[in-house]
């Protein structure tokens, strides 16, 4: 795994170790096992967002602060340039850009995420709330709930993010898109 997804693994464990949360409970809140939730935290396996989401809503933590180890100040607006949102890649395949990092109390979390093309299966997650996706660029296949969508740029879909989700680069292209999560 990459060094991004190791230091999220230090964070979850610090988290749970300083308000003394046992491993089967954050274990039920990633609504995954605990040994998968160990891997979680050992940085072997990367960490779903939408775990995460439920990590920052059950105990009251700034998404941000878990994907990239700061707190957000600002309270009246933040600016994201072009270009310029905190990123990281999660997996290889897999950038995400946050596009409201440094706002407090988000009531969404906006990402540009970008995925490239892989020959591998589709990786599905879930999580508390609602996401919202609108491709910018290329194509993709949108698992949602057992039914798979093919959305092409200027297509959106407003879906139930309990439900199993995931999604690949298709035409052998980059697939570029904006997700909030809410």
């Amino acid at each position: 795994m990459n060094g991004q997804i190791r230091e999220i693994a230090l964070r979850l464990r610090g988290l749970r170790d300083l308000l003394d949360i046992p491993v089967e409970e954050m274990a039920a809140t990633c609504n995954t096992s605990t040994n998968e939730y160990l891997e979680y935290e050992s940085g072997d396996n990367d960490i779903p967002i939408g775990a995460l989401q439920n990590i920052s809503k059950k105990y009251n933590v700034e998404l941000t602060a878990l994907l990239f180890g700061s707190e957000p100040t600002m309270k009246s607006f933040f600016l994201t340039r072009k270009g310029q949102g905190t990123a990281m890649e999660r997996i290889s395949a897999y950038k995400y850009q946050s596009l409201a990092a440094g706002f407090v109390g988000r009531k969404a979390d906006p990402f540009i995420v970008t995925v490239e093309p892989s020959e591998n299966k589709l990786h599905l997650n879930s999580h508390n709330g609602q996401e919202f996706n609108y491709v910018l660029e290329g194509s993709m296949l949108l698992s949602v709930g057992g039914h798979e969508l093919t959305l092409n740029e200027g297509d959106s879909l407003y879906f139930d993010a309990s439900l199993p989700h995931g999604m690949k680069a298709l035409q052998n292209e980059t697939v570029k898109f904006l997700s909030l999560i809410f």
